[in-house]
């Protein structure tokens, strides 16, 4: 017990910075943060086969910077970058600015096995295509240590397997202190849709 904070949020401003970076007054904060919820919902669905990451919004009185962290560029930008030029249409489409007023930048994530969204992303699919659910966090959290990570932990919570009372399973691996804020450490949970309900998946990567 007593681990309930999120380990990104706990250490905003050691290792980490906001994903979303803007003023707004209480009329406008509302309705810029619901846009921002919109814009990521979309992308993080229309890219999960570019392995994506991350999205990043950055606003200032004239202009938006929308950062994509991606493990694989090369299907975001596409041929001549076509495929960025359509992305870019229907961001556009989503959030009727003008075309000037909108930067679309992709970055890539150079260790896809060391970040914890990804991992997460790929257990959930594992998951959702019915591989055990024991081998599938052994041979995540084997991948994650060959990496370089010096520790990792997996857990799920649901109906693994199909049974009928939820249980939470997991793995752990090296040392993953969630208390020391000089350790950075990468934490997301993503949910699986498996045929017999939701199962919850959970990944906490220590990177040093």
């Amino acid at each position: 017990m007593g681990q309930k904070v999120n380990p990104v949020c706990f250490r905003l401003g050691h290792h980490y910075t906001w994903s979303s970076r803007w003023f707004a007054n209480k009329r406008r904060y509302k309705e810029m943060l619901l846009e921002d919820i919109a814009l990521r919902g979309m992308l993080m669905k229309k890219l999960k086969s570019a392995g994506i990451s991350k999205v990043e919004i950055e606003r200032a009185v004239d202009k938006w910077t929308v950062t994509l962290h991606v493990s694989r560029p090369g299907l975001v930008i596409g041929r001549g970058g076509t495929g960025l030029e359509e992305l870019k249409r229907n961001i556009l489409f989503k959030l009727a600015i003008e075309p000037k007023k909108l930067d679309l930048k992709v970055e890539e994530v150079r260790y896809p096995d060391l970040d914890a969204q990804l991992v997460a992303t790929n257990v959930a699919d594992q998951l959702t295509k019915r591989l055990p659910a024991r081998r599938v966090i052994n041979q995540t959290v084997e991948r994650v240590m060959q990496a370089g990570a010096k520790g990792v932990k997996v857990m799920i919570a649901g109906r693994i397997g199909g049974a009928e009372i939820a249980r939470r399973q997991g793995s752990q691996a090296g040392t993953v202190p969630l208390h020391t804020l000089r350790k950075n450490i990468d934490f997301a949970k993503v949910d699986s849709m498996t045929k017999s309900g939701l199962v919850g998946v959970k990944v906490w990567i220590c990177k040093g």
